[in-house]
């Protein structure tokens, strides 16, 4: 039977991280998949239970959770409506918490458990960095990830974020305007060395798997191919006619994966047996 089991940790400034587990009760001692989500996801967008589901059905421990500053708060968990939290993000604040829940895993599991990571868009920037410099991750797999954390906004907005202390950007469903603090930028300036997603890449040393769509408007196919560039051991796998998400939407009401979701899930699965 699979079970979901909730689990809650101190991530970046104290702030909470809230995540779940799932796994087959009766095939307990299972190696680990760890979901990291991109920018304005989180770990109930869409069909990600559905994901949980599949790999745990097919001998995974499948762990994801909400990064401390994702504007997703535990009272309530199926939207960004914290928009504080939200505006005061960073991605140095994120790896803290990526490293955070990795410390979880190991005091739970053990430093012998085999822990995989997939991260998602932006989080595939998050997984590549720690993949680089954490030698508890086994396997690397990215999914629709940027190869610059910058290409999340546009150069000429700079000089407006830095004389007022805010950008805004747009949530694609719900059109509300999401602000993002100018310590995400002077995080970015401060750390370029630390957070040059294409240099951790070619650090990469362990077996990994890039996956993209090649209908994917919000990152392009060619950021899958500067991150295969920079590592010619990587594998690419291109996934025809796929978007950002592969199919799956939020809120997501159907009971089975959409067709390309399950085709990606199907590659990892036949990666992670390799």
């Amino acid at each position: 039977m699979i079970k979901q089991n909730e689990f809650s940790l101190s991530g970046s400034d104290g702030k909470l991280i809230i995540g779940d587990i799932t796994f087959d009760e009766h095939n307990p001692n299972t190696p680990i998949v760890l979901f990291v989500h991109g920018f304005k996801g989180f770990k109930d967008w869409g069909a990600h239970n559905l994901v949980a589901r599949y790999f745990a059905a097919n001998g995974y421990r499948y762990i994801k959770f909400n990064l401390s500053y994702s504007g997703v708060p535990a009272n309530n968990p199926k939207d960004v409506s914290d928009l504080e939290a939200f505006a005061g993000n960073t991605f140095s604040k994120e790896l803290f918490d990526v490293n955070a829940v990795l410390d979880y895993i190991e005091k739970a599991y053990g430093r012998e458990t085999e822990v995989n990571i997939i991260g998602h868009s932006r989080g595939g920037g998050l997984a590549i960095i720690e993949a680089a410099n954490d030698l508890r991750i086994n396997k690397l797999i990215t999914w629709s990830s940027i190869s610059s954390f910058d290409s999340l906004w546009k150069k000429e907005q700079e000089a407006e974020w830095k004389s007022t202390g805010k950008i805004y950007v747009t949530n694609a469903r719900t059109k509300e305007q999401l602000p993002l603090n100018v310590a995400l930028l002077e995080d970015f300036e401060k750390n370029a060395e630390t957070l040059n997603i294409v240099e951790a890449a070619k650090r990469i040393n362990i077996p990994w798997l890039i996956v993209q769509g090649d209908d994917d408007v919000n990152v392009p196919f060619e950021n899958a191919q500067t991150l295969a560039n920079a590592n010619p051991n990587s594998r690419l796998v291109k996934i025809e006619g796929a978007n950002h998400v592969y199919g799956a939407s939020h809120p997501y009401g159907n009971e089975t994966l959409p067709p390309l979701l399950f085709k990606v899930c199907e590659k990892v699965l036949m990666f992670l047996g390799e």
